[in-house]
């Protein structure tokens, strides 16, 4: 398989039976469908994520690229929870490409995000009293 990014060779990771591809040059990862939704919640599976995120972030401007298992056009997508993690997935066979970083960054919570879930979830409870 081929990056959909910078077209180098994509090598196999596994987590916990999990397989994805990164890319041995730019470390972005493919992930077929829903599978970084599965690895989202398995605590460690970051781990995966090993390339930097200077270089993620050069290579998020690309936003225009061809899926690497249909070759389809992939669109760019915001996480609907963190608004500045953009990644592209395809529309035909589900996957998605998180550039170096961005896997890590969509697994973590940050501090006002576990705040304001704290809160949504408290005040919540009081309006349903």
């Amino acid at each position: 398989m081929q990056c959909p990014k910078c077209d180098k060779m994509m090598e196999t990771v596994v987590y916990k039976t999990i397989e994805v591809d990164r890319c041995t040059s730019c470390m972005g990862i493919w992930f077929d469908a829903l599978e970084h939704e599965v690895l989202k919640e398995l605590k460690g599976a970051e781990a995966i994520d090993t390339g930097e995120s200077r270089v993620g972030k050069i290579l998020d401007k690309t936003t225009r690229c061809n899926c690497p298992v249909c070759h389809t056009s992939m669109i760019s997508m915001v996480d609907r929870d963190r608004p500045h993690i953009h990644y592209e997935a395809c529309t035909v066979c589900f996957g998605a490409f998180f550039d170096a970083g961005e896997f890590t960054e969509y697994k973590q919570h940050t501090i006002s995000e576990l705040l304001a879930e704290l809160f949504s979830g408290s005040l919540a409870k009081l309006l349903h009293r």
